[in-house]
């Protein structure tokens, strides 16, 4: 008899996106090796005190880590790939329903200026 699979998909409230990346994975080693909270303080003059709240520049560096040790050459391909893989999405801090920044503010963020200051 020939089997056919339906794609019925429920909502599963007890799921926990820390359950599924693995205590060896990459993105965790570096969260437990690599303190990125001196960012914060690097890049506060580049910001200003009024408007709409901008990408935290910590979660820019770390989607940028990802985007070098996964090979992504574009920010639009590295938010594709970040939605798909549950470490990334782990590593940067948001969670399965959690809505991930527009590739497009990615290059609109004021770390890059920091950077080429460098």
């Amino acid at each position: 008899m020939l089997g056919r699979k339906a794609k019925q998909f429920q909502q599963h409230p007890a799921v926990c996106l820390e359950d599924f990346v693995p205590q060896k994975n990459l993105y965790r080693q570096l969260e437990a090796k690599l303190d990125l909270s001196f960012i914060h303080a690097l890049v506060a003059e580049h910001y200003s005190s009024r408007g709409r709240p901008s990408i935290d520049p910590v979660v820019f560096f770390k989607l940028h880590l990802i985007m070098f040790f996964e090979d992504i050459r574009s920010e639009r391909q590295l938010m594709e790939v970040v939605n798909l893989n549950l470490a990334h999405r782990w590593y940067g801090g948001y969670d399965l329903g959690e809505a991930l920044p527009h590739h497009s503010s990615l290059n609109k963020n004021p770390l890059p200026l920091w950077f080429s200051s460098l």
